[in-house]
């Protein structure tokens, strides 16, 4: 996803109820680093106000060919842009677009630009499949737009079909692809780990950290925008990533497992997961009564993985591991990529406002095995991520 850092992106959203995706769509391309203008129809405001895009976006949105700062808004907008991405495409979209008819300016964008045009369609599957629609879009594609067909599911109304806008993560993923997105993970294999682990006291409580996952899902993701065949060990149940395949766990023995049956194929392994330290020496098979009173619990550590997979790391592998710190925090990381025969750690402090479990945001120092370092400040947690796979590209040569 690097290659959107920059990048000059016009993101058209249209009146169906999906335009709140388009949220989210926005936030990912602004996150990748690409330059976003929103334009706005006049029924796309009937779901989702303006200034929530003006917010997200990097710029004031557009809205009309009359009211903006531009005397000539839809040729500014078109000349500049690398790409036009229209999410939610509607049927009236399509067919304005189709046929040329200009009449506000989202359209008039379109047929202003010389850039590449991928539009996101979505509407109820009676529309979807109505010959009209697709006979536009088969103009549209004879043209060389680029159409990311809509998924089936849950439709507005409580009807399921064909016609669900196309999930964010591979609007985004698609509009790397048509800007020609760098696949410099392209042929590897990367396991990724995410989530905290959880020790069994008895059969309703566990040993446990704050881990949420979100920063081992936001690996996996870029991982697998970039080309690489992903596999994700993961403790938590969160929204899988398109291309990505899960595995679950849930003891620190049941992810040693998975590991090791993954890391002999792996190129790269990221080892973001929250692997318990200690855990109880015995398990009560049933349900501890509170009457009975406080049990003795005895401890006893749990499996390295880490260090395990350090220790057998072949020539040409990767290893990543993560150091959440709350204090000493360089001394702490150095300490543990020397230790643990590591190519990079990723340090963080969580104890600082916004930073690591729980927090869709992140704040992280890199280190390289090699000397280098490289600190991310305050960002999401999928920028977090795209950053630290720069580093293993870099890395791995």
């Amino acid at each position: 996803m690097s290659t959107l850092s920059g990048r000059r992106i016009v993101l058209g959203v249209a009146g169906g109820i999906a335009a709140y995706k388009s949220v989210e769509v926005c936030r990912r391309l602004v996150d990748a680093g690409a330059h976003v203008s929103v334009i706005m129809t006049e029924d796309a405001h009937r779901f989702v106000g303006p200034v929530t895009f003006s917010a997200l976006s990097s710029e004031r949105v557009h809205t009309s060919l009359w009211d903006d700062d531009s005397a000539i808004p839809h040729t500014r907008l078109g000349q500049s842009a690398d790409l036009v991405i229209v999410a939610p495409a509607t049927a009236r979209v399509l067919s304005a677009y189709a046929t040329g008819y200009s009449a506000d300016l989202l359209v008039a964008t379109l047929i202003a630009t010389r850039a590449p045009v991928l539009v996101c369609p979505a509407m109820h599957t009676e529309m979807w499949e109505h010959p009209s629609v697709q006979d536009n879009l088969a103009v549209l594609r004879a043209r060389g737009v680029r159409v990311l067909d809509p998924e089936s599911g849950r439709l507005a109304g409580g009807d399921s079909g064909a016609g669900r806008l196309a999930d964010p993560a591979r609007i985004v993923a698609a509009a790397a692809e048509v800007l020609g997105a760098s696949r410099d993970m392209e042929g590897l294999h990367v396991v990724v780990t995410a989530g905290g682990t959880r020790e069994p006291i008895d059969a309703v409580r566990v040993i446990a950290n704050r881990s949420s996952g979100k920063q081992g899902y936001a690996v996996a993701a870029v991982a697998a925008e970039r080309g690489a065949r992903v596999t994700l060990v993961s403790t938590v149940d969160l929204p899988v990533p398109p291309g990505v395949t899960v595995v679950c766990a849930e003891t620190a023995a049941q992810m040693k497992s998975a590991v090791d049956t993954l890391a002999p194929s792996a190129d790269v392994i990221v080892m973001t997961a929250a692997v318990a330290d200690f855990r109880p020496v015995r398990t009560a098979d049933g349900k501890l009564k509170k009457r009975d009173g406080a049990p003795e619990i005895v401890l006893e550590p749990t499996p390295d993985i880490l260090a395990g997979l350090g220790a057998a790391k072949r020539p040409g592998q990767t290893l990543v591991g993560f150091a959440a710190e709350t204090d000493d925090l360089e001394s702490n990381a150095l300490d543990k990529l020397r230790r643990k025969n590591l190519d990079m750690v990723v340090a963080n402090d969580v104890s600082a406002p916004g930073v690591g479990f729980g927090h869709d945001t992140n704040a992280v120092t890199i280190y390289l095995s090699t000397g280098g370092q490289k600190s991310v400040s305050l960002a999401s947690k999928r920028s977090v991520a795209v950053h630290l796979l720069d580093s293993v590209v870099q890395v791995r040569g």
